[in-house]
């Protein structure tokens, strides 16, 4: 495996000097309100058809349209975005996609057409993850702050699935899904017009106009293998939610269903504040998998099939490792990644994860009856994560120099 070794020091940094930085929190609060709808629009979507008469069935088939378009289509908007900038791109895949989100409540009674608008939304999606981590090196050339800003950014991604689908429930509580799906699609143009009027992204300009074009080869057996190892986290994030499920069915608990989910997304915060507070000893290739033996090993102790406490208490290990793993693959596809095709990158290694997730629920769904294999399947995702990492290390290279990524 061709992942490249770095030194790394122990300087440290705080926060506030990272978000104190020009443009820091625009960027970053901007990509949080404007992937909020990732987190709305699936619960909001069911909740539509439901209130309408529609089948559970039906508002969760058009629920995982959206989830799996948006999924599948990263690369494609991510190498639009490394040719044509990332205005050209995210402004109108903003506009589509609130455009189909605002106009899906007067189609959910018809079957054909909803899903074609819940598809329309999903494929313009607009790739503000992979951009922001486009911007990072142009915003912070110090690679200090950098590291803390990249561990600040994964850590949050997570809340985004608790805020997002209490937000849609007080909405339509309050009023209706229809209203919940219109705010949705008003935050979703909200935060991209705060990140793509920004300097900095106004500013980027695509890698090929910069170093000649040459589009070059993207997956390297590097490349290959890290993708594929974070095929297996996802799997493990997906099983985790309906092993969540099917603990508030075996112990009669609704509450069960989210808090697990919660307390995974909050290890996952609380870890990556803790792992983005300073830089760690050793290369990314070791960190990585440091990060990815603890997220294994966390996982072992829904083996027993805990009682709620101690569930909750364990799901929350895990996700303490997450942010380490994904802050430091995103390193690693920086460095593996051609330079004129970097954003594309970045948009692989989300789907990557994504796949893996849209899998493990899928083999959850059918081992919802046998819990003890249920409840092995989130650590048998992650043992596939960390095989992939060990077998593949032996092979990598040297670091590649001068690689900087989008400096104006």
């Amino acid at each position: 495996m061709t992942l490249t070794d770095s030194p790394t020091s122990r300087a440290r940094t705080t926060y506030g000097a990272v978000l104190g930085s020009p443009h820091v929190t625009r960027l970053l609060g901007g990509t949080l309100i404007g992937r909020l709808p990732n987190g709305m629009a699936p619960v909001a979507i069911v909740l539509l058809v439901t209130a309408d008469g529609g089948t559970l069935a039906f508002g969760g088939l058009l629920s995982a349209l959206y989830g799996l378009a948006s999924a599948l289509s990263q690369p494609v908007k991510g190498r639009l975005m490394d040719r044509h900038g990332q205005t050209r791109v995210s402004g109108p895949a903003a506009t589509l996609n609130s455009a189909a989100l605002l106009a899906l409540p007067a189609t959910s009674n018809t079957t054909s057409l909803a899903i074609v608008i819940v598809v329309l939304g999903g494929l313009s999606a607009p790739p503000l993850e992979a951009g922001l981590r486009a911007l990072w090196p142009s915003v912070l050339p110090d690679p200090v702050r950098r590291h803390t800003a990249l561990a600040l950014d994964t850590g949050t991604q997570g809340l985004l699935y608790i805020t997002g689908p209490l937000l849609v429930a007080a909405l339509t509580t309050a009023q209706s899904p229809a209203l919940a799906l219109t705010v949705t699609a008003v935050l979703g143009l909200t935060g991209t017009a705060l990140v793509l009027t920004a300097p900095p992204s106004r500013a980027w300009k695509p890698a090929a106009t910069r170093v000649g074009g040459a589009p070059g080869r993207l997956f390297s057996s590097g490349l290959f293998m890290l993708f594929v190892a974070l095929v297996g986290v996802g799997v493990a994030i997906g099983g985790m939610n309906v092993w969540a499920v099917a603990m508030a069915e075996r112990h009669d608990t609704d509450l069960l269903a989210g808090l697990l989910p919660a307390a995974f997304s909050t290890g996952s915060f609380l870890g990556g504040l803790l792992y983005g507070h300073r830089t760690w000893p050793g290369p990314p290739t070791r960190q990585l998998l440091t990060g990815a033996a603890g997220f294994a090993l966390g996982w072992l102790p829904l083996l027993t099939l805990p009682t709620p406490a101690p569930a909750t208490a364990a799901a929350f290990v895990p996700g303490a490792f997450l942010t380490l793993i994904v802050a430091r693959a995103f390193t690693i596809t920086d460095t593996l990644a051609p330079p004129t095709r970097t954003t594309e990158a970045y948009a692989w290694l989300i789907l990557s994860i994504g796949v893996g997730q849209a899998a493990g629920t899928a083999l959850a769904g059918r081992l919802a009856d046998h819990p003890h294999t249920l409840a092995a399947l989130p650590a048998e995702g992650a043992a596939l994560a960390l095989a992939v990492l060990l077998l593949a290390r032996p092979g990598r290279s040297p670091a590649r120099p001068g690689r900087h990524r989008h400096h104006q």
